[in-house]
């Protein structure tokens, strides 16, 4: 069991880590209808396993509450959204294709900034990998195995694209490739950290498990909504990003019920 939790918490960040390599065989530039699109398709799968992997299991483990079984999906939602808020004005960072940062004022360098975006944007992927694969652990949550790796397998094929649209802006930037790969790469790192400390956390409060899934659902849909529509649907012929959108969800949607 424990490989196989360290295998799953791992994948994820194996995706972004091979999404970062695209810049050793790129262009210095990606394409914008590209990003748009890839933007998209994480956006959708982030969606589909907020409400299939996060959700729905929240509720379904509170059953027991009759009609009131909604509450701590609920209250772990908007907990979610209040702890991604914070972080968004505490730490500086700066999303793609804008040129004012966000947070506190800061003297750090615009690649710096970068990487410190997505990384909270990864912060609440790893942190759902956690506390599904808690879940699992704790052996009376309904969780499968397979369910908490279609999860993972999601949370990767979605950070694929993720750790190219940050690596490549980075070189656009004037960063080496190598360091380009490797600041994209480590913006995934926090993932497997989050997961790991979410799993410890847990294991603490089981009871309160339903509230854990549901935070990792809203904190996932704070950067769906905050970060990532907004810039699949910059420019012209943005519905490119959202028909990838409608292919990420049903990817994602397709592996937790096939594997679930």
């Amino acid at each position: 069991m424990q490989t196989e939790v360290f295998q799953g918490l791992m994948i994820p960040f194996l995706g972004t880590a091979l999404g970062s390599a695209c810049v050793l065989f790129m262009k210095d530039r990606m394409n914008p209808m590209l990003q748009r699109a890839l933007t998209g398709f994480a956006a959708g799968v982030m969606v589909a396993a907020s409400i299939w992997s996060l959700l729905i299991p929240a509720m379904e483990q509170s059953e027991a509450m009759g009609k009131w079984s909604f509450i701590p999906a609920v209250a772990g939602f908007w907990l979610g959204i209040l702890f991604l808020l914070v972080l968004d004005r505490i730490v500086p960072h700066l999303h793609m294709n804008s040129d004012k940062a966000e947070g506190p004022e800061s003297s750090l360098q615009k690649a710096t900034m970068l990487v410190l975006a997505v990384t909270l944007h990864n912060l609440p992927e790893g942190m759902a990998v956690g506390v599904v694969y808690a879940g699992l652990l704790a052996g009376n949550s309904g969780i499968t195995a397979m369910g908490a790796l279609a999860l993972s397998l999601g949370i990767a094929i979605q950070n694929f694209p993720e750790g190219a649209i940050i690596s490549m802006p980075l070189r656009a930037e004037g960063v080496s490739k190598k360091k380009a790969f490797l600041y994209g790469a480590l913006s995934g790192a926090v993932e497997p950290i989050g997961a790991a400390l979410t799993i410890l956390a847990a294991g603490f409060f089981v009871p309160v498990l339903p509230y854990l899934l549901s935070f990792a659902a809203g904190a996932m849909l704070y950067v769906v909504v905050e970060e990532l529509i907004p810039e699949m649907s910059e420019g012209e012929h943005s519905n490119v990003g959202t028909i990838l959108f409608a292919v990420g969800f049903a990817v994602m949607m397709a592996l937790d019920v096939a594997l679930g």
